[in-house]
C-alpha cells in the first residue's frame, strides 16, 4: 500500500489542493461572491418571495463560482484518470450543463417566483461541485468497463 501512495504522491497532493481550493471558495463565499440567496436559503424560504438583488452582480459572482468549481474539477478530473479525451468530454459537459443551469436559473428568478424549492435546487448545482461527484464514479466505471 505504502508503494501505490508513492506511486500517485502526484495525484494525492493535487487531490488535496483542489479539496483544499473547494474549501476555500466555500470558506470565503460570503465576501468572495454578491449573493443574497446565501442568507435567503439558511432560513424557512419555502413561502417567502426571493430577496431583493442586483442582476448583475448575482450572475457575475455565481458565473465566477461556477467557472472556479469547474476549473478545480477539471483539473482533478484531469489528474485523476489521466486522459485528454475526459478531460475534453468534461469540458463540453461543464460548459453544456453551466448554460443549461444559468438558463433554468433566470427562468425561475424571473417567471417563477413561488418556485422556492426549485430555485434552491438549480442553485445548489450552480455554486457546489456536485457534476464532479457524478463524473468521477461514471468515467471509472466506464475505463474499467473498457478494459474488459
Amino acid at each position: 500500500m505504502l508503494q501505490k501512495i508513492r506511486q500517485n504522491k502526484v495525484k494525492i497532493i493535487i487531490a488535496i489542493a483542489v479539496i483544499f481550493g473547494f474549501a476555500l471558495i466555500r470558506g470565503f463565499e460570503n465576501t468572495l461572491f454578491y449573493d443574497p440567496f446565501l442568507e435567503f436559503f439558511k432560513l424557512d424560504f419555502k413561502d417567502k418571495p426571493f430577496p431583493e438583488f442586483d442582476a448583475l452582480p448575482l450572475f457575475s459572482g455565481l458565473l465566477l463560482r461556477y467557472t472556479l468549481n469547474s476549473g478545480l474539477s477539471l483539473i482533478l478530473l484531469y489528474y485523476l484518470f489521466l486522459d485528454k479525451e475526459i478531460l475534453k468530454f468534461s469540458l463540453f459537459l461543464y460548459l453544456f450543463f453551466g448554460l443549461l443551469l444559468f438558463g433554468f436559473f433566470c427562468a425561475i428568478l424571473y417567471f417563477f417566483q413561488d418556485a422556492n424549492w426549485l430555485l434552491f435546487y438549480v442553485r445548489r448545482f450552480i455554486i457546489q461541485p456536485i457534476f464532479l461527484l457524478i463524473f468521477i464514479p461514471a468515467f471509472y466505471y466506464q475505463l474499467q468497463y473498457s478494459k474488459k
